[in-house]
């Protein structure tokens, strides 16, 4: 039986082969897919054929979610390689940097750039916001599942560290994601349009604090994490559904393990969540005291001001200087700006673009376009409103602007 099974295994096509694997331990498509963290397309586009070289990467998940061991593991990866075709690249792609902790409060935002980039054909999309928002956090995950779909390549620059020089042979022709990371110093748009034309699959994904204008080129500002209302404050189970509450709770309880939201510490964690706007690096910041402060302990000391709040001494702890990033963002405003998020940030409550205009006395046309760029660097962010689009001023932000001293911060930052 054992021969006939690698005679089975040797002869069959991949596609085949796992099929059969799938049937045999009476898994679905979906149960696979959802196992081996790749999506049920992928799979299908295997079973029937239509793929016809499955990564390296995938192979080795699909063995993984089919728990195939020894000699049907083998052949199982014998099969992928034998109907990999002859031209495919000899250097495999390098796979996207890894993540050091888990993406939370991201989903709808994950999925909606990962179809951008591979569904709909955006080639060219920056990812925008202040320092802290996420960015990098977010394009990895979408690296990580376009690397693991089947076909895809993924080039990760940090540009912070070496050049941007990229030669349109070390992309291929197959669907290509690029990643820019960190280019605040701008992108050579000649070298893009050289890419574009030569590697018609090529994706362009930059991250930047502030969006630069690029022909054909899609900005999105990221906004911080969804954080809770007061009317929330006491009530736990409504409170943990919250995307910035979600993200401290998942740090607390890596750093005291049993750490469960009861009724009496939600005020202080919502609280928590509010004072920093939702701010990921912030609330990672903040968390690294929590193996010697209470949530109430942290809530207070926040009150009396959030910027003075370095990086724990050791352990745990988040990279983010809350008060250098927004003092830079400050600073590169220019005055009209400047003088009108200082006017919006006065005002209490949220507020739309016609009151913007009304507050400033400012031509509409300029006025908006002001909005635009605060919305862009991440010094305001929109709200849910059912009576169109509603904005507020980051409380972080509107505290540095009440105190004057941002001056200092972007000096220091």
């Amino acid at each position: 039986m054992h021969g006939v099974t690698s005679l089975q295994s040797t002869t069959t096509g991949f596609g085949e082969l796992l099929r059969v694997r799938r049937e045999r331990v009476g898994l679905t498509q979906q149960v696979l897919a959802d196992h081996a963290t790749l999506s049920v397309r992928a799979i299908r586009d295997m079973e029937s054929g239509r793929v016809q070289r499955p990564r390296q990467e995938t192979v080795r998940l699909l063995a993984d979610a089919l728990r195939l061991e020894g000699q049907h593991r083998t052949s199982f990866e014998a099969a992928a390689r034998r109907q990999a075709r002859a031209e495919e690249p000899r250097d495999e792609p390098t796979a996207p940097p890894a993540a050091r902790g888990a993406i939370v409060g991201r989903e709808l935002e994950v999925e909606v750039l990962t179809d951008a980039l591979a569904v709909h054909g955006d080639r060219l999309v920056t990812v925008a916001g202040l320092g802290g928002v996420g960015k990098t956090r977010l394009v990895l995950e979408v690296a990580r599942r376009l690397h693991l779909a089947p076909r895809w390549s993924v080039r990760w620059i940090d540009c912070g560290r070496r050049s941007t020089a990229v030669q349109a042979r070390t992309v291929g022709e197959r669907p290509t994601l690029l990643v820019l990371d960190g280019a605040d110093a701008g992108v050579d748009t000649a070298l893009l349009d050289e890419l574009f034309h030569r590697c018609p699959d090529l994706r362009v994904l930059i991250t930047a604090r502030v969006p630069q204008p690029l022909p054909g080129g899609q900005g999105i500002p990221l906004a911080p994490l969804p954080a809770p209302g007061p009317e929330l404050d006491h009530d736990p189970v409504a409170l943990a559904e919250v995307g910035a509450v979600r993200l401290l709770l998942s740090h607390l309880r890596r750093l005291r393990p049993g750490f469960s939201l009861e009724a009496e510490e939600a005020p202080a964690v919502a609280s928590i969540c509010r004072q920093l706007d939702g701010l990921p690096g912030a609330l990672e910041l903040v968390a690294g005291w929590s193996t010697v402060l209470s949530p109430r302990q942290l809530a207070a000391r926040l009150t009396d001001g959030p910027f003075p709040l370095a990086p724990p001494p050791a352990g745990f702890g988040g990279r983010a200087d809350v008060g250098a990033a927004l003092g830079a963002a400050l600073d590169r405003l220019t005055l009209g700006q400047r003088d009108l998020l200082e006017r919006l940030a006065a005002a209490p409550g949220d507020w739309s673009g016609e009151d913007a205009v009304a507050l400033s006395g400012r031509p509409a046309q300029e006025c908006l376009a002001a909005v635009h760029e605060l919305l862009a660097s991440g010094l305001i962010r929109s709200v849910p409103s059912r009576d169109g689009v509603r904005f507020t001023v980051l409380n972080l932000c509107r505290r540095l602007c009440g105190t004057g001293v941002y001056g200092e911060l972007a000096a220091a930052g």
